[in-house]
């Protein structure tokens, strides 16, 4: 044996003890580390494309009901902060149920940052696991569709994987699941904040032009701050709140919001509401779950998609202007194009997968779109919309001086 030989160290590869598993309802078991907050949830595994903004994707209150896999390998490396939330009211839990990621969470390395991502995932209690091959689950998600599971943390690394798979395989899933209800508001408030500025933060509209009023099936903040910087003051109000109420408020708009959950399970009683206000003339504007809300009251259907959209590089095309725009999208459901009836026009399309990403009424102020043009994270290539929905207000107020 060569002196080399005889001074080279032992060498041993140990893999540690799991502390997370996800049991997905085909008894499919998949064992990694644990972070963020202990428990057993059942939720609908999705995956996510994005980069960046995971405190936003976490936060967004859309996702109620989901686990979101990162496909970007290193989540929580900045840590996260006091500003970056997207869901109204930031104190609550979050309504996302667990996250995955291929990565261990590493110490933040951000100015901005005020907490570990770890610690803010505890506090939020949201479960999560990593060291797995993400992209292999990915791939699994694509291949067999939007997955039911149950995702536990247990630092003992004890589970009992039978219990769990019966939980993953009797749970029913999102469809037929109202989840807006309990992700808005409970009652009226007065919007102002204006979005980000670089080294000042954020700064209230103080000369405001018009007032509009978005129903709150789940709102994310920056919508209201786009809106907010093209001079106006929004009065958020409850996801039931009566077309007379809504009314009797003088909007000068009206925005229908994003949100979790079946649009036909929201729909039974968000229908009724939407097409008295339709019927009032006041300019219309919905985003995501609005869109699909909006599409119902006209007639049309939803239906639950194979893999869902999710993520902030998806091209969609606009009829309106001929031009493609990558956009962030977030939905589990979309619109059935084929059952638009006459009087809508198809405004918007996916170019992955022809599927419907928006819609106008014709004749009348009324709109909306399937992606998410507020972005956060995403580019801002939709942000016309906003402008699209404030020029409407305008005629319309001019046509009624």
């Amino acid at each position: 044996m060569s002196t080399l030989e005889q001074s080279a160290p032992s060498l041993s590869w140990e893999t540690p003890k799991p502390t997370a598993v996800i049991v997905l309802a085909d008894g499919t078991t998949i064992y990694g580390q644990g972070a963020g907050a202990s428990g057993v949830a059942e939720a609908e595994i999705c995956f996510n494309t994005a980069i960046t903004g995971y405190q936003e994707i976490l936060t967004d209150p859309s996702y109620a009901g989901q686990i979101v896999t990162f496909t970007f390998p290193h989540i929580g490396n900045v840590g996260t902060n006091e500003e970056d939330y997207e869901d109204l009211e930031p104190e609550n839990k979050s309504d996302v149920v667990g996250a995955i990621f291929k990565s261990e969470i590493t110490a933040p390395s951000n100015f901005r940052s005020t907490s570990t991502f770890d610690a803010w995932l505890k506090a939020r209690g949201i479960i999560a696991l990593y060291g797995v091959d993400t992209r292999a689950l990915t791939a699994y998600i694509r291949e067999n569709g939007l997955a039911n599971a149950v995702i536990a943390h247990n630092e003992d690394g004890e589970f009992d994987i039978d219990s769990l798979a019966a939980k993953a395989k009797a749970w029913n899933g999102l469809e037929g699941q109202d989840l807006a209800l309990p992700s808005s508001s409970d009652d009226n408030t007065e919007w102002l904040e204006q979005s980000w500025v670089w080294d000042e933060g954020y700064s209230n509209q103080e000369n405001a032009e018009h007032h509009i009023v978005a129903i709150d099936f789940g709102i994310k903040r920056n919508i209201l701050r786009l809106i907010a910087d093209l001079g106006c003051k929004v009065t958020v109000v409850p996801a039931q709140t009566s077309a007379e109420k809504i009314l009797a408020l003088n909007p000068d708009g009206i925005f229908i919001s994003n949100g979790p959950g079946d649009p036909a399970a929201t729909g039974e009683y968000a229908v009724p509401i939407i097409q008295k206000l339709i019927e009032s003339d006041v300019p219309i504007f919905g985003i995501c779950l609005g869109h699909q809300i909006l599409s119902l009251a006209l007639g049309a259907k939803t239906v639950k998609m194979h893999q869902g959209h999710h993520g902030a590089n998806h091209p969609v095309k606009d009829h309106t202007t001929g031009k493609v725009e990558i956009v962030s999208m977030n939905h589990g459901f979309a619109v059935d194009s084929s059952s638009l009836p006459d009087h809508v026009k198809e405004t918007h399309v996916s170019l992955f997968d022809d599927t419907n990403c928006g819609i106008a009424l014709k004749g009348k102020p009324v709109f909306s779109v399937q992606h998410h043009p507020e972005a956060s994270p995403g580019p801002q290539d939709s942000h016309y919309l906003f402008t699209r929905f404030i020029d409407l207000i305008k005629a319309h107020k001019k046509q009624a001086a």
